[in-house]
């Protein structure tokens, strides 16, 4: 059985995007002229936390791609987004197992990128070993070729992930200060608060590397193909880090279905890296930011973005506890 109660909404189901239908018929018109054949059916991606287009567009003529679209005017930080993916993800070595992009578009009052289609599935909950492990494995092909990022990659600009830690991920020094409340936690985060906000403040130095990583790999960005082999998905927010603090936020869901996190990250290639409190100050970290980011509220985004902050920050803080001896 999992060690937690599975999210209230599976990661497959947590968008909230319009359909292909909900497209005008301008834009419909103009992604299937770039595409060179009319468009015959478009599969809505169930998974993500924005309301952009995002679907598997088939064609007359058997094409098969994937599309995402935002407007220019309502929701210009998606097609600043989308235009970093293209970028991204034209420049990643060709190692990385990654959609690469075909091409973009600029019509009716949208930005669209079309990549290349993956045939795959988003893992479930709990994880399946075979499919954690694919997914373990795809990230270590994809950390090696990114330890030294080429210059096509550099160049696109990458920011630090020591930065946005000290300038994002750093909740519990607010909480202790006061200029933050406490969000709901288990007992035992009041007695540990100081060790909390050590382990977080501590984290900066510790992820300092001239590395390359996803900064956002969770189960939701990975997919299974009909072979078995993961792909990683989403590579916007990709910055000069250790790829270990990835293999972390991958493994949160692990820990959560009753799989050996510890031993699954001390096995990972990107783990020779990690400094020894590392992975717990990493927990931390994402702990604090999780549950923060969740108590303020609903978004412009999904309405299952705060169950997902808030289930995934619980998630951190237990395994936290349980290597610490805390709960």
């Amino acid at each position: 059985m999992p060690r937690m109660p599975m999210p209230a909404v599976s990661y497959a189901s947590t968008a909230a995007r319009p359909s292909w239908a909900d497209l005008p018929g301008d834009l419909r018109t103009a992604i299937s002229a770039r595409l060179g054949s009319q468009v015959t059916w478009a599969t809505t991606a169930g998974g993500g936390f924005t309301r952009g287009f995002a679907a598997v567009v088939d064609t007359a003529d058997g094409q098969r791609v994937f599309v995402k679209a935002a407007s220019l005017s309502t929701q210009r930080h998606l097609t600043d987004w989308y235009a970093r993916e293209v970028a991204v993800t034209a420049a990643l070595p060709a190692a990385v197992p990654a959609a690469r992009p075909k091409w973009t578009l600029t019509a009716a009052g949208h930005y669209v990128i079309c990549l290349e289609a993956i045939e795959g599935r988003m893992p479930g909950l709990p994880w399946q070993p075979a499919e954690l492990d694919a997914a373990l494995a795809a990230w270590a092909v994809a950390a090696e070729a990114l330890r030294e990022p080429p210059a096509e990659l550099v160049a696109v600009g990458m920011p630090t992930l020591s930065e946005l830690i000290r300038h994002d991920l750093s909740w519990w020094r607010e909480i202790a200060t006061g200029r933050e409340a406490m969000p709901p936690v288990p007992p035992w985060v009041e007695k540990q608060l100081d060790e909390l906000v050590a382990l977080e403040a501590a984290l900066p130095e510790l992820v300092r590397t001239g590395s390359a990583t996803h900064c956002d790999l969770r189960l939701d960005n990975v997919l299974i193909d009909g072979s078995g082999a993961a792909w990683l998905c989403d590579w916007n927010w990709i910055c000069f880090g250790p790829a270990w603090f990835d293999t972390v936020s991958l493994l949160m869901t692990a820990y959560a279905s009753d799989l050996d996190a510890d031993a699954l990250f001390a096995e990972h290639p990107t783990a020779r890296d990690a400094p020894p409190d590392g992975l717990d100050a990493a927990l931390a970290a994402l702990g604090g930011y999780l549950l923060t980011r969740a108590e303020a509220g609903p978004t412009s985004a999904s309405p299952h973005l705060v169950g997902h902050q808030r289930w995934t920050g619980e998630v951190a803080l237990a395994w936290l506890a349980s290597r610490r001896g805390w709960a």
